[in-house]
């Protein structure tokens, strides 16, 4: 799995998590969900993104996305 792959099944799976907290136990965890979509999108224009930083450091392979 590439480093693309690999952010973008982590923010995928953090969006599921802070919406089934936002269900069952505050409404309040949508605010992390409106962070994480913050986050992709600047990413998206700046190319600079936290999490490819970290699954670098992890040894996960270099992707064409994040370099």
């Amino acid at each position: 799995m590439s480093i693309d792959k690999a952010v973008l099944a982590f923010a995928g799976i953090m969006i599921l998590v802070s919406l089934a907290l936002a269900h069952w136990v505050s409404p309040l965890f949508l605010l992390f969900t409106a962070f994480i979509g913050l986050n992709m999108l600047q990413a998206a224009f700046t190319g600079f993104c936290p999490a490819a930083m970290i699954f670098k450091k992890l040894g996960v392979k270099a992707g064409c996305a994040f370099d």
